[in-house]
């Protein structure tokens, strides 16, 4: 007891600085996520000398944060944004995945001599894209939503397939003929439990008549969770459980849904600030210094020729233009999930695991740098955002239950051309309305004759029914102008 003012205190103090870390990266460009990593080693046996080395508990840890960082995304990710692109997510996050980790495992044989179960358990560590990396980065970047869902998708996925491809590697499963009837079996009974969960979750939660608004987003959460457990009880893949459930409920119409997504995002928040220090903590930096080249080694077979090589196979049946294909090879990002995979085969007690996790450590690092504050640029230059397509408004709805309408809280973007549009061509749908704008922090009742500006902040009332059509019609507006419709935009 006599502790534990101190562990709280302390615990408070590393969260303040890692929410304000998160400020401090938006600043200087430089991915939060590397922050986080920092503050842990500042406080390991480098820094401030706290010894922490049991790698079942972070691996414990790390699964446990990871469910919660795909109940985020997948509660926050919207079905009309993936929708199109279903089909390359999960061949990139099925078909890429196997394919990155033969390549990877070839390549890193032949280049650092390791035996071929190793070789593959390297590729396999390395295969995952990070969830909370993509999320956390990707939706800052003015991209097209085609690929922004599919980049999502597959990271939400493949978490799924790579965790099963480590297990039987670093348990020696014999590898056999029946190894592709046990991953089907294991990934399709996970989406089973995943949708009738989410969908039984979202029916209970409609008719549930809880004292406290406060319980509705715990109980969604918990859905999430549940989803995991069930999954992972029953042999099948409970990471995709988690993410299907998760984006069944996001999508669903759920009471107090604006309450839950808030909640939600808090809770991935505080996830990854808590995964990324106790990686922190974890590392040795000396250890680090004997793993830089094979750590570069290994970075460079991912990003220039396993990843490229997986996504150009993989998407060929879709036709996908090359500029898209360089963008999808470039932003495989990789962050938590590949050194929380690496602790499997170290708490396992395979030869040659804590060189994995050293070297992980070193690629996550130079990836992070490399992919995360390039990304914008490459986009650009790629033309696939910026000047020729401006970025997605911001639009956060809060939904009001006893009306069933929600407030539509837009925001006008640089380059947006709902700029210079007058309100009387706005053309909203029946059943929504522009009730307030603020402008340069004060605010009015618009007028027919009203002219949007960049900067302003918009307040759309809708009905629920309505809702989504203002949505469709206030992006298409954003990208299109007010003749978006004579152009083809239907804010799809």
């Amino acid at each position: 007891m006599a502790e534990l003012p101190v562990v709280l205190g302390a615990g408070a103090a590393v969260l303040l600085a890692a929410v304000l870390a998160v400020r401090l990266s938006t600043r200087v460009g430089l991915p939060s996520l590397l922050l986080y990593l920092g503050i842990g080693v500042v406080l390991g046996e480098a820094g401030l000398g706290i010894r922490f080395s049991d790698a079942s508990l972070t691996q414990s840890l790390g699964i446990a944060a990871l469910v919660m960082i795909l109940a985020e995304g997948g509660l926050t990710t919207r079905w009309s944004s993936v929708k199109p692109a279903l089909g390359q997510g999960i061949l990139l996050s099925t078909v890429a995945v196997a394919l990155s980790i033969g390549i990877t495992g070839v390549a890193l044989h032949l280049a650092l001599g390791l035996d071929w179960r190793m070789a593959l358990l390297w590729g396999a560590v390395l295969a995952s894209t990070d969830s909370a990396a993509v999320f956390s980065v990707l939706r800052t970047v003015g991209l097209r939503k085609r690929l922004v869902g599919t980049l999502e998708l597959e990271s939400g996925i493949n978490d799924a397939p790579v965790y099963i491809a480590v297990v039987v590697l670093a348990e020696g499963t014999r590898i056999d003929w029946t190894l592709p009837f046990l991953v089907g079996y294991e990934l399709l009974a996970g989406l089973a439990f995943g949708v009738a969960l989410g969908f039984a979750g979202a029916w209970a939660l409609r008719r549930a008549a809880l004292p406290a608004t406060g319980l509705y987003p715990l109980a969604t959460v918990a859905v999430c969770f549940v989803a995991y457990a069930s999954g992972q009880l029953a042999h099948a893949s409970g990471l995709l459980a988690t993410y299907v459930a998760a984006l069944v409920l996001g999508n669903s119409r759920l009471p107090h849904r604006s309450d839950t997504l808030s909640f939600a995002e808090g809770m991935g928040w505080l996830a990854q600030i808590g995964l990324f220090v106790l990686l922190g903590l974890f590392a040795s930096p000396e250890r680090l210094l004997e793993a830089v080249v094979p750590g570069l080694v290994a970075g460079a077979v991912i990003l220039l020729l396993a990843r490229p090589l997986s996504v150009l196979i993989t998407l060929l049946p879709f036709r996908v233009p090359w500029r898209e294909q360089a963008f999808l090879s470039w932003a495989g990002l990789r962050g938590a999930v590949p050194i929380v995979l690496a602790m499997i085969p170290l708490a396992h007690g395979v030869p040659g695991a804590e060189r994995l996790v050293d070297a992980v450590f070193v690629l996550v690092i130079v990836l992070t740098l490399a992919q995360g504050t390039t990304l914008a640029p490459v986009a650009k230059l790629l033309r696939l955002s910026a000047d020729t397509e401006p970025k997605e408004i911001e639009v956060d709805s809060a939904v009001l239950d006893e009306l069933d309408a929600a407030l539509l809280q837009v925001r006008i973007q640089d380059g947006s051309r709902l700029h210079g549009v007058y309100l009387r061509e706005l053309r909203l749908p029946t059943g929504a309305s522009l009730s307030l704008i603020v402008r340069d922090g004060e605010s009015f009742t618009p007028q027919e004759s009203s002219r949007l500006r960049r900067g302003d902040q918009l307040l759309v009332v809708a009905t629920e029914s309505s809702r989504e059509a203002a949505e469709r019609r206030l992006r298409a507006v954003d990208r299109a102008g007010p003749l978006a419709r004579w152009r083809g935009e239907s804010g799809r």
